[in-house]
């Protein structure tokens, strides 16, 4: 059963280096990130092997959450090969995400 990734300051770079990546920019007090949360943890499972999803609190990662200029959340940003291509804002259909991993699966 494939689970997304905790995502922080000390393990972001690491990840998002190789292939592709969704990162979800979220809070505990976020009414709309508690609304895509099940979403992200579906992709999780359906993108095992393929892609990594993962989860940055913006709360406990700061840092990351300003260097990105995330202004509101939930903001998911997409990555390949450790460069950021694509995003979105706001609670989005889980069929736009799996298009827009699709593509950059290739």
């Amino acid at each position: 059963m494939g689970k997304y990734v905790e995502l922080n300051e000390s393990n972001f770079a690491d990840i998002v280096s190789k292939g592709v990546v969704l990162v979800d920019f979220w809070a505990v007090w976020c009414g709309p990130c508690q609304m895509i949360a099940p979403i992200i943890e579906e992709l999780a499972e359906e993108y095992e092997g393929k892609a990594v999803i993962a989860k940055v609190n913006v709360d406990e990662a700061r840092e990351l959450s300003a260097h990105f200029e995330i202004r509101s959340i939930p903001t998911i940003l997409f990555f390949k090969d450790g460069q950021p291509v694509d995003s979105l804002v706001g609670v989005v259909p889980k069929n736009i995400l799996s298009q827009k991993l699709d593509a950059l699966i290739g």
